[in-house]
């Protein structure tokens, strides 16, 4: 990795400091396609206090040079997430307990396809492994291939979490609501859930 960029594991209190760092990355990488995200910073503050009230997750933060948060990645027991994230699990028949949900995995465009998310799944799933989990999930919202904001040559990142051992859910689906670009207030939107089994 370039010289200058640090990879720091943060938990609970330890993770106030960046709230902001992380809050304005979030803010600005979910802006891209496929989420077109219109955030603001008192709301992923509000978002970001699960990580720091639940003892088991984990959030990694990329810093440069300068100590600015230009990647991160963040995981959390399903049992410790919102009703709308086990939602589908349960009516499904899962245990939230068996688990440990993947939220982002994010990063400035600079440093992608350099390995980083990659060593994002690696410390993800060594840190729910050490939990004890049978599972690991995350889920990614769902645009039509026609999309009028999709860019000409995108490419979702369907192959790249298959290499990394993972499968899409179809039959688990949630809903979140958020503001998007041109939208004038919150508005629902589908994501499907991708999983992958430690049962072994």
């Amino acid at each position: 990795m370039k010289a200058g960029w640090s990879f720091h594991e943060l938990s609970r209190a330890a993770l106030e400091p960046w709230l902001d760092g992380l809050g304005r990355l979030r803010i600005t990488v979910f802006r891209e396609f496929p989420y077109l995200y219109d955030g603001s910073l008192e709301y992923e503050r509000e978002y970001l206090k699960t990580y720091m009230k639940s003892s088991r997750s984990l959030v990694v933060l990329v810093t440069d040079g300068s100590n600015e948060v230009v990647g991160a990645t963040t995981c959390i027991p399903l049992s410790d997430e919102g009703p709308e994230y086990q939602e589908a699990f349960i009516k499904a028949g899962w245990d939230v307990n068996d688990v440990c949900y993947f939220g982002e995995s994010i990063l400035l465009p600079p440093l992608r396809g350099r390995g980083i998310g990659k060593e994002f799944f690696k410390r993800r799933e060594s840190h729910a492994q050490r939990l004890g989990f049978k599972w690991t999930a995350f889920c990614a919202v769902d645009r039509t291939r026609d999309h009028p904001l999709r860019p000409a040559g995108y490419r979702p990142l369907d192959e790249f979490w298959i290499s990394q051992g993972y499968a899409r859910r179809p039959e688990l689906k949630a809903t979140f609501a958020w503001k998007e670009i041109g939208e004038e207030s919150e508005s629902p939107k589908r994501l499907t859930f991708w999983t992958k089994s430690w049962n072994h």
